[in-house]
């Protein structure tokens, strides 16, 4: 090849590379501009995500799931599937289809960050795959042994009534703190357990949590400050989880006007800031938000007001016995025939059909076990006669116990399924890609002073 055309060969080349490169950046820059705005938006704060810490980094996430909440479920779907691998708004999004009851388009990246094969048998056909020892730390002194027994109790009777291979098990007293917590941790690695299951106190659990490299695998009882560190996970029973669920609820009825009545306890704060924060996510308007005590006084003007501003819907995040009280005065200002959603804190109180047919019509998220119940556990009423744990209020902690002793069987399969979903007493679970346990609850309605399961679930 002689000169002249060497050189023209290399301009042609050159410009030819450049075409490729200018194609590239097309086709990029199409393939973002394909993206929702609310989704490209949330996408660049992702980016960001694992460098922030602390305050920044909660209100960073609140803000990448409010633009998502905008979406819709068809473009979240798509623009979901078009993240490429690794992207790490795919966690969020990931959370965000979940919770809606939809598919993932692909297993969360996780696999690497758990260790599931310690010497464990292979799973069976349903993915069932316990360890070879579970610890099991719990307060079983202290303030908070009255709510530790219930959730050992639920967690023997799961333990006990399966049939195939069950690890050893040990149970490990934290004596509700944090000193306590990382002690009975300790004592389980000496004793070569697998799995940690618990604490279940909130302080315990970001003692844990704050261990630079947990040597062994833990399924904490409780959410703590912060998400749980890489190959572990968190399964609660969180007020905040009642007052979303009520959101979506609504939402999904095209409620978008609501009223909220509050307990001015922390399980009543904690349940309405989450329910306004997820129905103003989901295009919702809280017209106004009226705190009480359990003797609620009297609400007549606030509640007409709101009647004459178009709420179309109530949401009560109060115990039964306070909304007993209520319930006359929403009937007198024209709320009766509202939307009404509870917290599951509505049982609390309850019990008496003659009086409890004041809160006829309120629906409000439980458990599948005390409403429906559910294979393999003998129903709520034949526990609670046999079990003190497990009647009345605690029934809810031994469903949770169950759970947990479900989930430590099914982990390995929720963490690597795309779409796995576990039967349980609580809820239908599921793990997210923070490896939080997302629970879909069963919805009941009281009639005729006795609440019954919603028909269809919700």
């Amino acid at each position: 090849m002689d000169k002249r055309f060497a050189r023209i060969f290399a301009v042609l080349l050159t410009l030819l590379l450049a075409g490729c490169a200018t194609s590239q950046v097309s086709g990029s820059a199409r393939s973002s501009q394909a993206l929702d705005p609310s989704f490209a938006a949330a996408r660049t704060l992702a980016a960001n995500d694992a460098q922030l810490s602390g305050r920044a980094r909660s209100d960073n996430a609140r803000e990448i799931e409010r633009l998502l909440s905008t979406l819709d479920d068809a473009t979240l779907s798509r623009d979901a599937a078009a993240l490429p691998a690794g992207d790490p708004l795919y966690n969020f999004a990931g959370r965000t289809l979940l919770a809606r009851g939809l598919p993932l388009p692909r297993p969360f990246e996780r696999t690497a960050q758990w260790r599931f094969d310690q010497g464990r048998p292979a799973a069976d056909g349903d993915g069932y795959r316990p360890p070879r020892k579970i610890a099991v730390l719990l307060p079983l002194s202290g303030d908070l042994a009255t709510a530790a027994a219930p959730v050992r109790d639920g967690l023997l009777a799961g333990y006990y009534g399966e049939r195939r291979r069950r690890p050893d098990i040990e149970f490990l007293d934290t004596a509700g703190t944090s000193g306590g917590a990382l002690a009975a941790y300790d004592r389980a690695i000496a004793a070569g357990a697998d799995l940690v299951v618990g604490p279940l106190g909130r302080d315990e659990v970001d003692a844990i949590y704050r261990r630079s490299d947990l040597a062994v695998p833990v399924l904490a009882l409780n959410r703590g400050s912060d998400l749980p560190p890489a190959g572990t996970a968190a399964f609660s029973l969180a007020p905040e989880d009642d007052g979303i669920a009520a959101a979506e609820y609504l939402f999904a009825r095209e409620r978008r006007h609501a009223l909220v009545i509050s307990g001015n306890d922390d399980n009543g704060r904690r349940a309405a800031q989450a329910f306004g924060t997820r129905f103003a996510q989901r295009g919702g308007k809280v017209a106004q938000v009226l705190s009480v005590g359990d003797a609620p006084g009297d609400l007549t003007a606030a509640l007409q007001n709101a009647a004459q501003a178009g709420v179309d819907a109530v949401f009560l995040a109060v115990k039964g016995s306070t909304a007993r009280a209520l319930g006359p005065q929403l009937a007198l200002a024209g709320l009766a025939g509202r939307t009404r959603v509870a917290t599951s804190q509505l049982l609390s109180g309850t019990g008496k059909a003659d009086e409890d047919a004041a809160l006829d019509g309120i629906v409000f998220p439980t458990e599948v076990w005390t409403s429906r119940g559910l294979a393999g556990l003998p129903s709520a009423g034949m526990a609670g006669e046999q079990l003190a744990t497990a009647r009345g209020p605690a029934a809810r902690l031994f469903a949770f116990g169950y759970d947990a002793w479900r989930l430590s069987a099914y982990l390995e399969k929720l963490a690597l399924d795309a779409n796995a979903r576990l039967p349980g007493a609580t809820g239908a679970l599921q793990l997210d890609g923070f490896g939080n346990v997302l629970r879909t609850p069963a919805w009941s309605v009281f009639s005729g002073g006795r609440a019954v399961p919603v028909a269809g679930g919700g």
